[in-house]
């Protein structure tokens, strides 16, 4: 009797189909080694997706409650600092992950490894070191494309109703261009694999994740410096005097205004401080017609093109990673453990 009762019950177990999809292998072994970190990475993006669609439902109520988009936001001013201080710490945050993602995630992926002799065990596997390497990659580089593709779009969502009001956040700055579209994406992606690089050349965790931190930081720098220049500088000009009531050129919403000068009859340009050291206005309107000018130049750039200024500057950083990663497999062929 006890046969009879216990074998299907074991057999049924025994076959019982797993329910769900299960990893396996070495992307298994790769994920429990580094669960830690990567399942802190997806609670704190889940955390910061709630907040940003709180506050954009709770902007969208001031918004409605105001009669936008029938009544123009212009005017607000003390009325929208609550929501501006939100935007600011948003950005704020979402401007470190990639320097925490590159020290914290990228730095220690293959160093600690390599630091404490794990790597060596991959050589005594059925699985060659290239593919080990590819897997660590690829599932980190997953991991990050999810969690900012997800910050990017939910950022951009919750800041679009005030997206061409600067009194919110300028769209050249670093707080909105590099926080929406693909470039939060392609920078974390260059910082986490640079700092793959650097963890894999030192072979000591804390010196990979210290480098990793000046490195991410270093690239920060020259991303700022360089942004305005992925756009294509806009001119308009004037011929109607500098003093008249109008005579300034009207200026596209939104538009960044790069510089501003004096124009003169013969096409010549002028700084705008050009006479004003003139005590009078009428002294200053001398000294002016004198100097020729005939009106304003100015440089600008429009809000239309912050999106081609994003794919351009997110396609060169993505090469970059591109560089960095056949660096990875070069190097990991031979001297990876």
């Amino acid at each position: 009797m006890s046969t009879l009762t216990d074998t299907p019950a074991s057999t049924s177990s025994a076959t019982r189909p797993a329910r769900g999809p299960r990893l396996g292998g070495m992307t298994w072994l790769v994920w429990r080694q580094h669960r830690a970190a990567y399942w802190t990475v997806l609670a704190a993006t889940a955390i910061a997706l709630a907040w940003m669609v709180y506050q954009r439902a709770q902007l969208m109520d001031f918004l409605t409650g105001y009669g936008w988009p029938a009544n123009s936001i212009e005017s607000l001013g003390p009325e929208l600092e609550p929501y501006t201080e939100a935007f600011v710490r948003a950005s704020t945050a979402l401007g470190l992950i990639p320097i925490l993602l590159g020290v914290f995630v990228g730095a220690p992926l293959l160093a600690g490894d390599l630091e404490h002799g794990t790597a060596k065990l991959v050589t005594t596997q059925s699985t060659g070191r290239l593919r080990w390497l590819a897997i660590k990659l690829g599932l980190t580089a997953l991991l990050i494309v999810v969690s900012t593709v997800a910050l990017s779009v939910v950022f951009g969502w919750w800041w679009s109703p005030v997206k061409e009001q600067n009194t919110v956040m300028y769209w050249t700055s670093g707080a909105a261009f590099d926080t929406t579209g693909p470039v939060p994406v392609a920078l974390t992606l260059f910082t986490v694999v640079s700092g793959v690089a650097i963890g894999v050349v030192l072979r000591r965790t804390l010196a990979a994740m210290v480098v990793t931190f000046g490195f991410a930081v270093v690239v920060q720098l020259v991303w700022s410096h360089f942004r305005l220049a992925l756009g294509d500088t806009v001119t308009v000009t004037t011929d109607k005097g500098v003093l008249a009531e109008n005579a300034f050129p009207t200026l596209p919403d939104a538009a960044y205004q790069i510089d501003q000068s004096y124009l003169t009859g013969s096409g010549e340009l002028l700084g705008w401080s050009t006479c004003a050291h003139e005590e009078t206005e009428q002294a200053r309107e001398l000294c002016l017609k004198q100097a020729d000018v005939v009106g304003w130049s100015v440089d600008y750039l429009p809000i239309s093109q912050m999106s081609g200024m994003q794919w351009f500057g997110a396609s060169i950083l993505l090469a970059l990673t591109a560089a960095v990663t056949a660096f990875l497999f070069v190097w990991g062929r031979k001297r990876l453990v």
